[in-house]
């Protein structure tokens, strides 16, 4: 039991905490940065902000009407702006979209105003959680399982560039991956601590 989880129980209480930084989720779809995103901003008490919601709020299109009207390249200049406004505001937990990290300009802007936390999920992990879903624009191929690997192995080198890495190896429920992001955080007091009042 981690030290979050020990002192939860003893006391029935969680804990407060003290965010200094925005935290940037990090990593391929399926991955679980929005389901793990929002339950980490839970449990620290700050705000949950979804990078690619913003953009559909902002064009009112979902992010495949973007991509089929407008092209990739215009969604990742959208993508850039709206990740750099974000980063401006309140310290919170910020989740984004799987190809945000690759731009070099997204990554120094995480890096300068926050702090990237990559959910390390592996292929097979990955294919079950998005192969019955449609909403995924880079999968609209003749072989998505394919796409996905290619886009896989292209990625990984990039993420691996992230201010942190968390496993997502089984048990891989949302709470208690939120926990584990939590107790790696923890290891970082330039951006997370515990709070006494």
């Amino acid at each position: 039991m981690s030290e979050i989880e020990q002192s939860a129980a003893e006391t029935g209480q969680t804990h407060r905490f003290v965010l200094k930084k925005t935290i940037v989720m990090v990593g391929m779809m399926g991955a679980g940065k929005t389901a793990v995103g929002r339950a980490l901003a839970q449990l620290l008490g700050v705000a949950f902000l979804d990078s690619d919601h913003e953009i559909e709020e902002a064009a009112n299109m979902t992010v495949p009407e973007i991509f089929a009207r407008d092209g990739e390249a215009f969604f990742r200049a959208r993508e850039s702006e709206v990740i750099n406004r974000l980063l401006g505001g309140a310290a919170c937990v910020l989740s984004t979209g799987g190809g945000a990290f690759l731009s070099p300009v997204n990554r120094r802007a995480i890096s300068q105003k926050g702090v990237s936390v990559w959910l390390d999920a592996d292929i097979k992990l990955l294919w079950n959680r998005v192969k019955h879903r449609d909403t995924r624009p880079l999968l609209r191929t003749q072989d998505p399982e394919a796409t996905l690997t290619k886009l896989f192995e292209a990625r990984v080198p990039e993420y691996a560039k992230a201010d942190l890495r968390v496993p997502c190896a089984p048990p891989v429920a949302i709470d208690k991956m939120a926990l584990r992001v939590a107790e790696v955080l923890l290891a970082r007091p330039d951006v997370l601590e515990k709070s006494d009042a």
